[in-house]
C-alpha cells in the first residue's frame, strides 16, 4: 500500500502555478493518492471597510473557484483524483487545522511564504504555525527542480537524545525511505554536528567545556551515525556527517548537492526554545530546498 492515500494542498489566492502545486500533483500521480486543493482567502476587515464589501469577496471567491475548476480538469487528465474548494476565513490557521482534522490527510503541502526578519520578531508566520500545530506531516515547498524528488535527505539528530522522542529519527528515516522508494529517488542520511553544543553543565560555573570533550563527543556521535546508516542500508557515499550548525550545514549541503527535500523532525519546546523557534522553522528561511517536517511530541524543557 502507498504511503500516501490523501494529500492536502494549501493554495494561495494568486491563481497561479506554484512549486507546491507541481509537487502535489506529481506525488498524487506517483502514489495514487486523492488530492484535495483548498484556497484560503483571508477575510480582512480594515477599519470596517471590507466587512461591507460583499461584492468584492464574492468576485474573489468566484475567480478562484473558476481557476480551481480549470486546474482540476487538467489534473484529472493526468489520472489524478482531485477535489477543490475556496474558503473565506477570518482565522486562516484555525480553518486549515479544522480541514486537517476533517480530511485526515497523510501529508499537507504548501508553498513556503518568506517573511522579513523584522516581521518574524513580532509575528509568527503561518508556515511556522503549521509546523508547530499541524498534527500531520507538513511538506513546505520553495522550489522544484523535478516534479518528483530525486534526492531525499533524512536529517537526523543524534546530539540530544534525552530531549527528544526516542523513535523520532526512526520515523524520519522511514518517511524518507518510503518517499525515496515511491519516487525512485536517492536516499541520503545527514547529521549536523554542532561543536557549540558540546558542553556539560556545572552547578557552580554554568555551561563549560572540558579539554578534549568536544572531540570525544564527535567520535561517539560519528560512531552512532555510522551504525544508524549501516542499519538503514545507506551506502557510504550517501552518508554525510558534517560539522556546523544544522541550518548552515543544510543550507550549504543543498547549495552544493542535488538535494530536493530534507525530511526533518519537529520537536516542540516550551519557554525560550519555543520563542526562538525550532531548527526546522529556522531552516525554512535558510535552506534553498524543500522541507518535510515529521511531527515530534512536546519537549518539557523550560
Amino acid at each position: 500500500m502507498s504511503q500516501y492515500q490523501r494529500l492536502f494542498l494549501i493554495a494561495g489566492p494568486a491563481m497561479r502555478h506554484t512549486p507546491a502545486l507541481e509537487r502535489a500533483v506529481a506525488l498524487a500521480k506517483a502514489t495514487g493518492a486523492v488530492l484535495h486543493i483548498a484556497v484560503f482567502i483571508e477575510d480582512v476587515d480594515i477599519l470596517g471597510l471590507m466587512s461591507g464589501n460583499k461584492k468584492f469577496r464574492e468576485i474573489c471567491q468566484q475567480e478562484n473557484q473558476k481557476w480551481l475548476q480549470d486546474e482540476a480538469q487538467l489534473i484529472r487528465g493526468n489520472g489524478v483524483t482531485v477535489t477543490t474548494e475556496v474558503v473565506l476565513a477570518r482565522d486562516v490557521l484555525k480553518e486549515i487545522l479544522q480541514h486537517v482534522k476533517d480530511l485526515q490527510p497523510d501529508l499537507v503541502i504548501k508553498d513556503v511564504h518568506h517573511e522579513s526578519t523584522l516581521k518574524r520578531v513580532f509575528v509568527t508566520p503561518l508556515d511556522w504555525h503549521l509546523v508547530r500545530d499541524c498534527p500531520v506531516a507538513v511538506h513546505l515547498v520553495s522550489e522544484v527542480r523535478c516534479p518528483l524528488p530525486r534526492v531525499v535527505v533524512a536529517a537526523v539528530d543524534l546530539s540530544h537524545p534525552e530531549h527528544q522522542i526516542t523513535d523520532l529519527n526512526d520515523r524520519i528515516i522511514l518517511a524518507a525511505k518510503r518517499m525515496a522508494s515511491q519516487c525512485n529517488a536517492e536516499l541520503h542520511l545527514l547529521h549536523a554536528f554542532d561543536p557549540s553544543q558540546t558542553h556539560i553543565s556545572d552547578a557552580g560555573a554554568g555551561a563549560v567545556t572540558m579539554p578534549g570533550f568536544s572531540a570525544d563527543v564527535r567520535r561517539a556521535l560519528h560512531k552512532s551515525f555510522n551504525t544508524l546508516a549501516d542499519s538503514c542500508h545507506v551506502p557510504s557515499e550517501r552518508q554525510h556527517f558534517i560539522e556546523g550548525s544544522p541550518a548552515k550545514v543544510m543550507s550549504d549541503f543543498a547549495a552544493h548537492s542535488r538535494a530536493d527535500v530534507f525530511i526533518m523532525g519537529d520537536t516542540h519546546r516550551k519557554g525560550l526554545h519555543k520563542l526562538l523557534g525550532s531548527t526546522t522553522e529556522h531552516v525554512l528561511y535558510k535552506v534553498p530546498c524543500n522541507v518535510l517536517a515529521i511531527k515530534g511530541q512536546v519537549d518539557q524543557l523550560g
